[in-house]
């Protein structure tokens, strides 16, 4: 209720910046994906404060949908942070936004404890001064040391892998700012908001073009089987 009665400056509509920045996306849209990507971008140009949830399977696309929303954030000069739950899905998700923002002038910093102290303490000095235009990080971002200078959007990757003292920190962040949530598992709470409507909802149900189903094998710890899978992936420049 909260929320709803927020008001904020509605964001400009796409331009040739952004159109150019759409189409340097090296893959085709899926329906479903350039569905959302259409609802998510529509919500930002409301005056209203944005609470979507995207949920999909794992390599459907949802990271692009918070890649667009990000950067029609940063082209109206607002600051994004992704939450992400683990340092190896942050320095993922970093690889991504920096190479697709590569080229736009946007500022894109990580932080989490794969960063020296020293990176830390610059990445944090750049959120307050608003030099840092998305920041991409794990819990450290919750830390109370965090201060935004102009936070638009807050991206919440696999929420129900963050706890209760984080969900407090999170609410305290988005009462004013748009909240992007990506799940490919939400959680029941979650889902039922936004069933009953409390919470928009988006839904990417067609797989990529030639995306080859995940294999899941069980089976009892062993090296060789770990090494070797690993490198199967790491060969065929998969994840």
């Amino acid at each position: 209720a909260e929320r709803s009665r927020v008001r904020r400056p509605p964001l400009p509509p796409p331009d040739d910046e952004y159109a150019a920045f759409e189409a340097a996306f090296p893959y085709e849209e899926t329906p479903d994906q350039a569905a959302a990507i259409a609802e998510v971008l529509e919500d930002l140009q409301r005056d209203t404060v944005m609470d979507r949830l995207v949920c999909g399977d794992v390599g459907f696309g949802k990271t692009e949908v918070a890649l667009r929303a990000a950067y029609l954030n940063v082209l109206a000069g607002r600051q994004v942070a992704l939450l992400c739950p683990t340092t190896v899905l942050a320095q993922q998700h970093y690889l991504t936004f920096d190479a697709r923002l590569a080229g736009t002038g946007a500022n894109v910093r990580v932080l989490s404890r794969f960063q020296s102290k020293k990176q830390q303490t610059e990445t944090v000095a750049g959120l307050k001064q608003g030099t840092v235009d998305v920041v991409i990080g794990t819990h450290r971002l919750l830390s109370q040391d965090v201060h935004f200078k102009n936070l638009g959007l807050l991206v919440v990757d696999e929420e129900q892998r963050f706890g209760v003292t984080h969900k407090e920190r999170i609410k305290q962040l988005r009462t004013q700012v748009d909240v992007l949530t990506l799940s490919a598992t939400p959680i029941p709470r979650t889902l039922s908001m936004a069933v009953s409507g409390l919470r928009d909802m988006s839904v990417i149900s067609t797989p990529p073009q030639d995306r080859r189903a995940i294999r899941t094998l069980t089976s009892s710890y062993d090296d060789e089987l770990l090494r070797a899978a690993i490198e199967r992936e790491i060969d065929r420049g998969g994840q």
